[in-house]
């Protein structure tokens, strides 16, 4: 019977093998420790600070920015209304959500 080494889990930024030593896990997935940080930022991410959204991580400042509601009321305190469209996120037209208010 020949060797078989055992199967090792892929990580999904870097596509490499991810050991148990070095692993992290979010939406399912295990990610090596150094490849774990935000989809936008760049800013080291742990279980607590982790939103995962299509197989990418992001922190949950960066995720609520880019995915999260726009307009009047969200997310900008004292209901104030933001005209920011979220192309240094990478946002683009056909992707924004815009909410209409009432």
């Amino acid at each position: 019977m020949p060797f078989k080494p055992p199967q090792v889990e892929k990580c999904p930024k870097c596509d490499k093998s991810v050991y148990a030593a070095e692993e992290r896990l979010a939406g399912g997935r295990k990610w090596h420790s150094f490849c774990f940080k935000c989809g936008l930022c760049n800013k080291g991410l742990d279980s607590h600070t982790v939103a995962v959204h299509s197989e990418q991580v992001y922190c949950k400042n960066c995720h609520a920015k880019k995915f999260g509601p726009k307009g009047f009321g969200f997310g900008q305190g004292g209901g104030a209304l933001s005209m920011e469209t979220g192309k240094q996120f990478g946002n683009k037209e056909a992707e924004m959500s815009y909410v209409t208010v009432f």
